[in-house]
């Protein structure tokens, strides 16, 4: 999963992967319906189409995206009951006499808002493909626009909420951090969080369908969005057309053991291509020749900072164990930023020696960036729905013994990630969640392309093996010799044509494909 907003969150460019700018639509003033009758026989739904809601300072869009949004229920088990929105984008790219239908848009996190990804998609898909989609985008209840939620957390970043030990191994403060979010979220949001889950978003998402007037809708999901496209697939098999689903998540291992059995492994997969970028810079970053003394060097530098943390000159919070961690895992996401991550590391050793340089000073800058924020979007809502989902698919242990001696365990097979991976989170405190967990039906209508990178940090390759074994017969998968969290546009001619092919023809490759002929931009 991509579990922080990346390097998009620290003044890097994402391409299309940035949740792009939203712009007044040039609809504005138009009531443009579609109306669908609700599978539980409710009063139809309906999407009056106008201005997208207000951009952080800066931040442009595509005037065509046009916005709206969708009254649902909050407890479809209980759908005469409470209501919330959801928020709801589309760019009409179809053409006439080519329209196939509309493609349905989510970018993963878990938690983050997807108005604007249909513009960002726009901007890489060739033309065959937007001939015969429209672009549909949408806030996933809770985030963002779509009646967003907030338990006012005192941190309210995504990151934190990731336990790291302290430098002795000890999860003393993870478990009073733990339980004190859990408390929070119970204390100011209560048991109407339990709703906020993957299921009910899928729901959500065949409300949309039947309020576009579609019988079927296509659907491209990337990281936590491929669990949520499985999901979906799955409770409405007759509604689902052609499923694109990029760095995947295993369904069954949905959240505890995804995160405890694959991060570890992913980070030592993925690692050693940006350490092979740093040694190749021996001469001026002075971190080691090969990729065996890189990985010393940074291992030694966390561990440094665990024990005395560095201030960042010009920023309000210090340099730590877990930020470097942290930012080490989001600039490990895109190829792109592998050069800008070699100079971090640098700079951050530099830091802990006082002897920062002006061009440390300047890559520090950059990675520590103020992101802009939008209007009306509680500080901690990511973080807060982060939890909502990953706590409220699927109980969690509540061992804390067994959470020490798995954490203890964790830190000696993967010292990249210290343990954090297998640690306590709020999860184990959480409120037992409101539904059973989605079972994933295998089989099916042959519909579903998986695109796998073999070194992706975030959802490790066993992920796609996983989703395409839980899926079957059903699904086709493209594995890419790249790292990284995102295959398509992403280097491999091969990955990318038997993705446009699908979206084109609805025919996936006749067997599993794995692609080796990666070119880095």
């Amino acid at each position: 999963m991509t579990t922080t907003r990346s390097s998009a969150q620290h003044g890097f460019p994402r391409g299309r992967r940035i949740a792009a700018a939203l712009l007044v639509s040039t609809l504005a003033g138009t009531a443009l319906v579609a109306c669908g009758a609700d599978a539980k026989g409710s009063q139809p739904t309906k999407i009056t189409w106008g201005k997208c809601p207000p951009l952080a300072k800066g931040q442009t869009r595509d005037p065509n995206l046009a916005c709206g949004t969708l009254e649902v229920p909050l407890d479809y088990q209980n759908p005469g009951g409470m209501k919330i929105d959801v928020a709801v984008s589309r760019l009409s790219t179809a053409q006439p006499g080519k329209r196939h239908g509309v493609l349905l848009l989510n970018p993963g996190g878990p938690a983050l808002g997807g108005l604007g990804m249909p513009e960002t998609m726009a901007s890489t898909l060739p033309k065959s493909v937007l001939d015969r989609y429209d672009l549909i985008g949408f806030d996933p209840r809770g985030v963002e626009h779509s009646t967003p939620q907030s338990c006012g957390l005192q941190d309210p970043s995504v990151s934190g909420l990731f336990p790291y030990p302290a430098a002795d191994g000890s999860i003393t403060k993870n478990v009073a951090l733990a339980k004190a979010d859990a408390k929070q979220c119970a204390d100011t949001v209560g048991k109407n969080l339990r709703y906020y889950n993957t299921a009910n978003t899928a729901r959500d998402m065949d409300r949309i369908r039947q309020a576009l007037g579609e019988k079927k809708i296509s659907y491209w999901g990337q990281s936590y969005g491929t669990y949520l496209g499985a999901v979906y697939r799955s409770l409405f098999q007759d509604h689902t057309d052609r499923m694109v689903l990029e760095g995947n998540v295993d369904p069954t291992k949905v959240w505890a053991n995804q995160v405890a059995d694959t991060w570890g492994k992913g980070m030592a997969d993925r690692f050693p291509d940006a350490a092979r970028v740093a040694a190749a810079q021996a001469s001026t970053l002075k971190l080691g020749t090969n990729v065996a003394q890189v990985t010393h060097t940074y291992l030694t530098l966390a561990d440094r900072l665990d024990r005395t943390p560095a201030a960042i000159p010009g920023a309000s919070v210090s340099l730590d164990g877990a930020l470097l961690r942290n930012m080490t895992y989001a600039l490990l996401l895109d190829n792109n930023t592998l050069p800008v991550l070699a100079k971090f590391w640098k700079a951050a050793d530099n830091l802990t020696h006082g002897s920062t340089t002006a061009a440390d000073t300047a890559v520090l800058k950059q990675v520590f960036a103020d992101t802009p924020t939008s209007p009306g979007i509680p500080a901690d809502n990511q973080a807060t729905m982060f939890m909502a989902l990953t706590c409220g698919d699927a109980e969690w242990p509540h061992d804390v013994d067994g959470y020490a001696a798995r954490t203890t365990a964790d830190r000696e097979k993967w010292p990249l990630t210290a343990g954090m991976p297998a640690n306590i989170w709020a999860c184990a405190y959480w409120d037992k969640p409101a539904e059973a967990t989605v079972k994933i039906v295998k089989g099916g209508p042959r519909n579903t392309l998986i695109l796998q990178n073999r070194r992706d940090n975030a959802t490790p390759w066993e992920g796609g093996v996983g989703l395409h074994k839980s899926l079957g017969d059903g699904s086709a998968f493209v594995g890419v010799d790249n790292g990284g969290h995102y295959v398509y546009g992403e280097g491999s001619a091969c990955a990318d044509k038997a993705t446009v092919g699908f979206l084109t023809t609805g025919h996936l490759p006749d067997k599993d494909v794995y692609c080796t002929d990666v070119t880095q931009k």
